[in-house]
């Protein structure tokens, strides 16, 4: 039951955090001819997701060094909050005139993105390498394929975001909580730890909503100054 929880709680993360990876796609592949965009999508993805393979095994291994799991578990809840006010920031990204530059840009453009999810996955696998492969593998066709209609999922169903952000803060309140070096203190109060887990994903959440909500009120204002 453990093994299955943590799958889909990896392939729920993978999913939430392809929003980006689905607009780098698109963006990367767009001054292709349509015959050609499929080739550089897949071309594109596959090594990006072999790089994501190699960089969330990598962290795996890093995250078992004391207190670095501690580290990248403060770093999740960041992302967690990040993922809830992030800026549109794609509008440099430049198109690929032929395949392989299109294949290029889309591997290296995740590659300097894809930390956060790098970081979530490994959290949530608690060192269990087939979880990260086949979690990855799960949602690799959806990501290529049903990118654009999640995007739109996400943008008739704004609530999902933020179900997407508590499940990130709760991997990260968890990756505190598993840390070697605290996890003994835990153990003997495991009130305080669900207590934790709780105020961790309550402030997310809060903190992104609160953020949001004054970021409307400035962008209200400006609109009526204007």
């Amino acid at each position: 039951m453990e093994f299955w929880t943590a799958l889909i709680t990896i392939v729920f993360i993978d999913l939430i955090l392809a929003g980006d990876n689905a607009i780098v796609i698109g963006m990367a592949a767009r001054s292709l001819p349509k015959e050609q965009q499929k080739q550089a999508i897949i071309g594109g993805t596959i090594g990006a997701v072999g790089i994501r393979i190699l960089a969330t095994v990598l962290v795996v291994y890093l995250l078992m060094i004391p207190w670095l799991l501690l580290i990248g578990g403060v770093m999740l809840l960041w992302i967690a909050y990040k993922l809830l006010v992030q800026e549109d920031s794609h509008g440099e990204l430049k198109a690929g005139n032929t395949i392989w530059a299109s294949i290029r840009t889309i591997i290296i453009a995740d590659a300097a993105m894809g930390l956060d999810n790098v970081i979530a996955v490994a959290g949530a696998a608690h060192g269990n390498f087939l979880l990260v492969v086949l979690g990855l593998l799960i949602s690799i066709p959806i990501v290529v394929w049903g990118s654009t209609l999640f995007i739109k999922l996400i943008e008739k169903l704004p609530w999902i975001m933020y179900v997407g952000s508590g499940v990130l803060a709760y991997t990260a309140a968890k990756m505190v909580t598993h840390e070697p070096k605290i996890e003994g203190w835990f153990d003997e109060r495991e009130a305080v730890r669900w207590a934790f887990l709780i105020v961790m994903v309550i402030v997310v959440i809060a903190a992104g909503l609160l953020t949001n909500k004054v970021k409307k009120k400035k962008e209200s204002a400006q609109h009526q100054a204007a």
